[in-house]
């Protein structure tokens, strides 16, 4: 790497944010990409920033957390929240994207940058260059690890990554089905599947006696809440799952006008809509268990599979004792850490860290101290959650409005929408401070 540059390992979410962002500031980035050459488990094609799990970015309300840290990266010139933009696909108020447009876009955004130079090689240590940026994911591979382990002094911890089923949207039967968005909002881009009381019953059994992945010898299930496994859901009670995944409420079957006992919803996984994702269906299951499972699912009974869902560790350092909250390591400086390893859960909140760390590098390339993201903001108040002082455990983090500074406001929704008015205004003063080049639409 030449002087003054930056060495970013993993061109997934974070990494490509960062290395589009220090290419605006006129920084130099050597990206290590293994794929397509090696994979994981869970990736199946060589794009950079393939979304593995949802197609969905969330909410585009700023008074959600998602929508909220959509808003602080395009008022701070993010480069992937546009690209995600162009690659939509109907999601009601969602942003919904078709992955492989997407990591298209992504891709070639990135191999486009004359100041970026991709080494299509497996990375298997750290860097010695004076800045560094470890986005190598989740599911690093073994070799680096191992280096991470060592610079870390321990063995850190891990969760994991459930993905959902895919279904094919011409087996589906759209007599059983009808279309709606929860409460009404949107333009009826959900797929909804009734089910009643016996159907339920009947589903409910099943699954609870379905054969799932046994765990290999040195995995623990430490699930994540917000990637449970649908059948770990239901071993929770019998009607745990109708308060999650297919909660009926909000979603009255147009043709009788009541709420169905069970609901379960569909979304598109491309713009064409030959493709639908179960959402909330995250699973372990055993494939054959899948598809006798899903074909109990009223006009699902002769869809046709195109993804089983799968499960994969995912692992994560703990950012209390070893990050600084402008993602950079407290053991080695030089050294920031971006995306789902850091303990951010989440598409957004994977690209929100690759731009504070991809910032920060900046900063340290133009001979500047990092210094920490708003704490009224969201990106700051996430990044503050997962870097400071440790209430037990760590866990997977993802954006919501609990991160933000109270506000003195009565009504809830009065309250949101103040903390997103103060969140921005922050972003918004803080952006002025940061290297690169905004006027391109992207800057830092």
């Amino acid at each position: 790497m030449a002087e003054g540059g930056v060495t970013i390992v993993g061109a997934g979410l974070a990494g490509s944010e960062a290395a589009l962002l220090l290419s605006d500031a006129g920084v130099a980035v050597d990206l290590f990409e293994m794929r397509p050459g090696k994979s994981t488990a869970a990736h199946r094609t060589g794009w950079f920033a393939e979304l593995v799990c949802s197609n969905s970015l969330g909410s585009e309300d700023i008074t959600t957390g998602k929508g909220l840290l959509k808003e602080e990266l395009r008022i701070l010139g993010s480069r992937l929240v546009p690209l995600a933009e162009r690659a939509r696909v109907p999601a009601g108020s969602a942003l919904a994207v078709d992955r492989e447009r997407f990591g298209r876009l992504v891709t070639e955004a990135v191999r486009s940058r004359p100041l970026i130079r991709v080494r299509e090689v497996e990375a298997t240590g750290i860097p010695d260059d004076p800045l560094v940026i470890l986005a190598c994911g989740p599911l690093a591979p073994e070799p680096l690890s191992a280096r991470i382990r060592e610079l870390l002094g321990d063995e850190g911890f891990y969760f994991y990554d459930a993905i959902s089923p895919i279904v094919e949207g011409d087996s589906i039967d759209r007599e059983k089905s009808y279309t709606a968005d929860r409460y009404g909002e949107g333009s009826g881009d959900y797929l909804n599947l009734p089910m009643d009381r016996e159907q339920y019953g009947r589903f409910l059994s099943a699954l609870l006696s379905a054969r799932t992945v046994p765990l290999r010898d040195f995995e623990d299930p430490r699930y994540f809440e917000g990637c449970m496994p649908v059948e770990e859901i239901a071993r929770r009670g019998p009607e745990t799952l109708l308060f999650g995944p297919l909660r009926p409420v909000g979603l009255p079957d147009p043709r009788t006008g009541k709420l169905p006992h069970a609901v379960v919803q569909l979304r598109k996984e491309n713009a064409e809509g030959t493709m639908y994702n179960l959402v909330g269906f995250q699973t372990r299951l055993a494939y054959p268990e899948q598809e006798k499972i899903l074909s109990m699912i009223p006009g699902l009974g002769n869809a046709k599979v195109l993804r089983y869902g799968s499960m994969h560790r995912n692992s994560f350092l703990d950012a209390h004792r070893h990050l600084s909250p402008w993602m950079e390591s407290r053991r080695r400086p030089g050294v920031f850490f971006a995306g789902q390893i850091t303990g951010v859960e989440g598409y957004v909140e994977s690209i929100a860290s690759g731009r504070v760390a991809g910032t920060s590098a900046a900063w340290r390339a133009k001979g500047e101290d990092p210094r920490p993201f708003p704490a009224k903001s969201m990106i700051g108040a996430l990044m503050r959650h997962i870097t400071g002082e440790a209430q037990g455990p760590p866990q997977p983090m993802n954006a919501n409005f609990g991160l933000l500074p109270e506000v003195a406001v009565r009504r809830k929704r009065d309250r949101k929408e103040r903390k997103a008015a103060i969140a921005l205004d922050a972003v918004r003063a803080f952006a002025k401070d940061v290297p690169g080049d905004r006027e391109q639409g992207g800057g830092v």
